[in-house]
């Protein structure tokens, strides 16, 4: 039997003799089914078509973790090193040997989570190589989880994963939609924001959608409920999923960030608009 993995967004799947029918996360307006239809992959046959991973600071005790060539979403995963161990945050939808030495070449892995579930990626397969390191899943996303495991944990409330590593439920994107927070090495808040809140190219300013491949937007009052979470918390950095980042001032650029989307949905701007 095989682990399955979807092909378009690299989310596990228990072991069965054949993949699932469908893959509930790409059928969902939030992600897709490309034309061809669903596919499936597994870790062995991506493994033999060459796919790599690395590992590089992001920051001091903020390391990022990338796969090349991408799977999935391909998103970046990033990886906090704290005095209690590590924790991994929106892990990839693949790992082998080599990728494993270099994780634990830099303190193995102790706690793992995802901001909302198209990154769930291989997040139980992680665990099984670390020891069974407990995987958190929002309890307001329990429907998404597709492959269960003991080492899954749910979670509503703010928890504290890892000695100064704390999840917290903002909503939006998905009901459970997370973010974390932790304190970086010059004592300033960094926020891993996966993309609850997302980068835009010129590391400023920052955007919020329901759907990113199929440009869903949320409505005004949405935005400013996850603006205001989001803002409770003290952060000067701000990194997303995908190597988005906002390097100071992150919380000015959130709130101006939600301003301008909130004036756009609201009708402010329509005479800009021919």
């Amino acid at each position: 039997m095989a682990s399955w993995i979807c092909a378009t967004c690299a989310v596990e799947y228990p072991d069965s003799p054949q993949p699932p029918d469908r893959c509930p996360i790409c059928s969902d307006e939030r992600q897709y089914v490309r034309p061809t239809g669903q596919r499936w992959t597994t870790l062995a046959h991506l493994q033999s078509r060459g796919h790599r991973g690395s590992v590089a600071e992001v920051e001091p005790g903020l390391l990022g973790i990338e796969i090349e060539p991408s799977v999935g979403i391909g998103q970046r995963a990033l990886l906090v090193q704290t005095t209690g161990g590590n924790f991994l945050w929106d892990s990839t939808g693949f790992l082998d040997d080599d990728l494993v030495a270099a994780v634990s070449a830099a303190g193995g892995v102790a706690a793992i989570a995802a901001s909302h579930p198209h990154m769930f990626g291989l997040q139980v397969e992680w665990s099984h190589r670390f020891q069974g390191a407990p995987v958190y899943v929002a309890e307001a996303d329990r429907e998404w989880l597709q492959r269960e495991d003991p080492a899954v944990r749910f979670w509503d409330e703010q928890v504290e994963v890892l000695p100064g590593v704390t999840l917290h439920r903002i909503g939006g994107h998905f009901p459970g939609s997370a973010v974390a927070h932790l304190v970086g090495a010059d004592g300033k808040g960094v926020l891993l924001s996966g993309d609850t809140v997302a980068g835009t190219p010129d590391e400023h300013w920052v955007s919020f959608m329901r759907s990113y491949p199929n440009k869903l937007p949320m409505s005004a009052g949405v935005i400013e409920k996850v603006a205001s979470r989001v803002l409770a918390l003290d952060f000067d950095r701000l990194y997303d999923n995908f190597g988005g980042q906002v390097l100071a001032d992150a919380q000015t650029w959130v709130r101006r960030s939600a301003d301008r989307y909130i004036a756009w949905v609201r009708g402010d701007f329509d005479h800009l608009t021919g």
